[in-house]
């Protein structure tokens, strides 16, 4: 099973998606995360600094403990405050700060380790707060006591603080998005810019515009460039070899079919026949190898002008004939292929289509993702038992309809070698037989 292509822009567009809706969710919940342990560090830390102020505003009399009436603690001395003091005497309050006045709680004491406050979050009256806690022992030249000291801040307070950062967290993550995309965006086509350059040059290749790959490319491409251009270079040297070795071929194998063709078996009609055939299939076997080992690849051949040519010899051939030609071709059309190869196809089959028409032949291009030439006559058409033997190699020729079969073989081998697809069937519209040629370049690609 072939795993399905999936383009550069949405590979890029799934990471954009992956950091805009996982990446900055989490960063935004981590940040969010610290900021409130920072608000819990720092709320513990003032909290001790309200504890060691009360302490040493203390005054350990023999009528107990004295507090000011005002203590330098602000936060303490306001009605609206969210932060509390009290000091506790066994389980007996003996002074509270003006900020706890509306308190109807009794806080809860935690006993901490000895020398060391106690710091927690608690719940009373379904409303939480961080608690410090440290028992101090207080004492004179006549004499020492315990004493609790509880400050509480409300958990609201850190709440609220938390509630307008994730606001301003939300703006700046925002921002971030719209800067990360656009990075990205900018990323990707300064990116994409060097296998653009290289697409251009390889396409540049294939018209024929240039031999090689030179542009400068990043160093993650140098490998490409180098293997492609040690591609060409190997195709080039291969190409010469063939034609060299064709070109012997091609004298040796003509020298003693010219002296068979002037012998006496050449009167005999049949013999003659044969020898011409022979001709002609070594002419079309050498000119297809040698094509074939050229770089067809790279070679966009216009259809239109091709079947311009060809209907205009076909025209003279078969004047007595009249026959009317129905093209529908673009000049946008092309094959990706040799001229003579394309010119060997549908020369046999619009060849073939003229002998056995009546009076009409139709030849209909088209071309998205695969090229598709349909050539149709209004001729008696092929049986369906004798369609697959036509395309056999080492049939009679003159075993079938008028004009079908002669060739065949030899478009049915050409259609293979360009991995395109030869079917025949009876055409719909005129009557005749109907000869499709289909080749998916969008696969080799």
């Amino acid at each position: 099973m072939v795993a399905p292509q999936i383009s550069l822009k949405i590979r890029q567009g799934f990471i954009l998606v992956f950091v805009l809706l996982v990446a900055l969710p989490i960063l935004f919940y981590s940040i969010g995360k610290a900021y409130y342990a920072s608000l819990v560090d720092a709320t513990e830390k003032n909290l001790e600094a309200h504890l060691y102020s009360l302490i040493s505003e203390v005054d350990f009399t023999e009528r107990g403990i004295i507090m000011p009436s005002s203590i330098l603690t602000p936060e303490l001395n306001n009605l609206n405050s969210d932060t509390y003091a009290m000091i506790y005497r066994d389980d007996v309050p003996i002074w509270h700060s003006e900020s706890a006045v509306n308190v109807n709680f009794v806080p809860q004491y935690i006993e901490p380790k000895a020398g060391a406050a106690d710091f927690r979050r608690v719940v009373y009256n379904n409303t939480a707060y961080w608690q410090l806690s440290l028992t101090v022992i207080l004492n004179n030249i006549d004499q020492s006591e315990q004493a609790r000291f509880i400050l509480l801040k409300r958990n609201d307070a850190l709440l609220r603080l938390m509630d307008g950062f994730k606001q301003t967290l939300v703006d700046w993550m925002f921002i971030m998005g719209i800067a990360i995309a656009g990075l990205m965006a900018i990323g990707f086509i300064w990116s994409a810019r060097p296998l653009q350059r290289l697409d251009k040059e390889i396409k540049a290749i294939e018209s024929g515009d240039i031999q090689e790959i030179k542009g400068l490319y990043p160093v993650e491409l140098q490998t490409i460039k180098a293997d492609l251009n040690l591609l060409l270079e190997s195709q080039q040297r291969q190409k010469e070899r063939y034609r060299a070795s064709l070109s012997d071929l091609a004298h040796a194998l003509k020298t003693p079919l010219a002296v068979l063709k002037s012998s006496p078996l050449a009167n005999d009609a049949d013999a003659q026949e044969q020898l011409d055939r022979i001709n002609v299939m070594i002419e079309h076997q050498l000119k297809r190898a040698a094509t074939g080992a050229s770089d067809t690849w790279k070679k966009q051949t216009p259809i239109k002008p091709v079947i311009d040519s060809i209907l205009s010899a076909m025209s003279k051939v078969y004047r007595d004939k009249d026959i009317i030609f129905n093209c529908q071709v673009s000049d946008k059309d092309y094959f990706l292929g040799d001229k003579t190869d394309l010119m060997e196809l549908l020369g046999n089959l619009i060849d073939n289509a003229c002998k056995a028409c009546r009076s009409q032949v139709s030849i209909d291009v088209s071309q998205a993702k695969t090229l598709t030439i349909s050539i149709c006559d209004d001729g008696p058409g092929i049986q369906p038992d004798k369609r697959e033997s036509l395309l056999k190699r080492g049939t009679r020729l003159d075993t079938y309809e008028s004009g079908h079969g002669v060739g065949m073989a030899i478009v049915s081998d050409l259609v293979k070698s360009y991995h395109g697809l030869l079917t025949i069937s009876q055409s719909q519209r005129l009557g005749g037989a109907k000869f499709i040629l289909e080749f998916n370049y969008h696969e080799k690609k």
